[in-house]
């Protein structure tokens, strides 16, 4: 996406994962999903003066208090919609690594957590029903709507 747009991209986990030298799955378990969500926070805040990147927070950053204001105006939100069934299904074996999905039923989980929080993934500027497209349908239909988008 962000190559389609011309832009950086930075993955709000991996980053995190860089700076604190351990997989997030560990800080979940050392340190839990406040202290998680507050690193989440902070490096939005730092973000939030940062212009034209395509960032790739994770599905939980959106019930972070004050996160989405912080990027919005002139950050564009963008949902990208499927059911958890598809969600699980293009996860694969890395759900596992998801540690609000190693719990022994990971469907049932990703059930819950879009009950709590799609109210607030409904807030986007856009949403993308992207149950039955592929990675290529995926950034061409998010692209069109990105401000100052380059059409392939």
């Amino acid at each position: 996406m962000a190559e389609a747009l011309g832009r950086s991209f930075l993955d709000f986990d991996q980053e995190i994962e860089r700076r604190e030298g351990r997989p997030i799955a560990e800080l979940f378990r050392t340190k839990g999903e406040p202290a998680f969500r507050a690193l989440e926070l902070e490096l939005t805040r730092e973000l939030a003066g940062a212009a034209g990147m395509v960032l790739a927070p994770g599905g939980g950053w959106i019930t972070v208090p004050g996160a989405l204001e912080l990027l919005r105006p002139p950050g564009v939100l963008v949902y990208l919609r499927a059911s958890p069934e598809v969600v699980l299904a293009r996860m694969g074996h890395s759900s596992s690594l998801r540690p609000l999905l190693s719990a022994p039923r990971p469907l049932t989980e990703l059930r819950r957590l879009l009950a709590k929080r799609e109210a607030r993934y409904l807030m986007a500027d856009h949403v993308v029903d992207v149950e039955h497209l592929d990675l290529q349908h995926v950034i061409s239909s998010v692209t069109r709507l990105a401000p100052g988008s380059r059409e392939r």
